[in-house]
This record gives structure tokens, sequence and C-alpha cells, in this order.
């Protein structure tokens, strides 16, 4: 069964983006508000996934935008304004986390074993199916519960790709990292994902044969 997700935004820029940006580096407020209304929601959904903490995300957020009006005159337009706020946030994400002394996750700059030559193992059939088990809503929340349950180098990538839209190409942009790197992380998120969620219904299947 294809793991489902929130439907994906277009990854065209939004025509009038460029005359935004280029009114706030005029000095145009009204306008980085417009900047910030339209991209607040997808960056602080973005600063969850990477901190697992809401204090933190909302700082992330206001730093994020922050420094992005800081250094508004940096942005040359040769990406989409999303893309470069995202490489942002994650900086500024990362940053959270490496503060906090307890924290053994690695970080998204890490090299790391992509494993691009791994084989993709058999994954068992889900019986009966979830959907027919499962609400909607009830199955978004188990998806949910499963996304934070990854590592921030694989959680980034899939919400930057499944969940937000972008290309391959401007999620390695956004996040620093070479294609392969991306497709790898994304094939990993993607195997975890099915993996967590294949235990998840078959205890939930087992519990329920208990009571037969």
């Amino acid at each position: 069964m294809a793991i489902e997700t929130i439907p994906a935004a277009p990854t065209e820029a939004p025509s009038d983006e460029l005359e935004l940006v280029a009114r706030a580096k005029a000095g145009d407020g009204a306008a980085f508000s417009v900047l910030i209304n339209r991209y607040e929601g997808k960056i602080f959904r973005l600063a969850m996934n990477i901190t697992q903490n809401r204090e933190d995300a909302e700082d992330v957020l206001q730093e994020a935008f922050f420094k992005a009006y800081e250094h508004l005159d940096q942005f040359q337009g040769n990406s989409k304004f999303y893309t470069w706020i995202v490489r942002i946030a994650v900086n500024q994400a990362l940053m959270k986390l490496r503060k906090r002394k307890s924290d053994k996750t690695i970080s998204l700059d890490e090299q790391i074993d992509t494993g691009e030559d791994m084989v993709v193992r058999e994954v068992a059939a889900w019986d009966p199916d979830p959907e027919e088990q499962f609400s909607r809503e009830e199955m978004n929340t188990i998806l949910t519960e499963a996304i934070d349950g990854l590592l921030p180098i694989y959680r980034t990538v899939f919400t930057l790709r499944d969940v937000d839209g972008l290309s391959t190409e401007e999620t390695a942009e956004a996040l620093d990292l070479t294609v392969p790197a991306v497709k790898s992380r994304l094939l990993r998120a993607r195997l975890q994902l099915r993996d967590k969620l294949t235990r998840f219904f078959k205890r939930k299947g087992d519990d329920a044969f208990a009571y037969l």
C-alpha cells in the first residue's frame, strides 16, 4: 500500500514573488509581510519536524524570517524565495539541536553512508487493508507520528520533497546537499516509514485478534 501524504504544493514560484522581494529590498515592509504570510506555515512545520519542540520551532520561524529580512540584499533571485528561506530555517533549526547537550541526532551536513546500493527489503502486506480499519483522519495522525519518529536528516528531506512538493533539485539546493544524497535519504525515509507503518498495523491486527 502506498504511503499517502498531504497534497504537494505547486513547485512554480508565484509570478509576483520577485516583485515582492524587490519591493521588500527597497524597504517596503508590507511586501515582506506578504512573503511571511505566504510561507510561515510551511517554515513552522519544517522547524517542528526538525526540532520536535514547539517553542524551538517558533524561535526558528522568527529567527529565519528576521535573518532573511536582514540579509535580503544577498538574495539574487536565482532560486525561489521559499528555497532560500528554507535553507536559513534549516540552519537555525540545526543550531537549536546542537545546543541541546543531550541531543544525539546527526546533523544534516554530516556525511553518512547513503546506502544507494542497498537492496530494498520486502515489506509484509497489511491484512486487512488499513484504510478499511481506520478513518482518513486517523490515518493522517498515524502517518504524522511515523514521520515524527524519523531522524532529522530523513524527516526534513521527506517533508520538503513529499509533503511540500519541492523537486529533488530544489530540495538539494535548500539543504546544500547533492541530488544523489537527497534521493538516498528520501529512499531511506520512505523505507523506514513503510517499516514503521507495517509493524504498527500488524501489531494492531494482532491486538484485534487477541480479543476474539
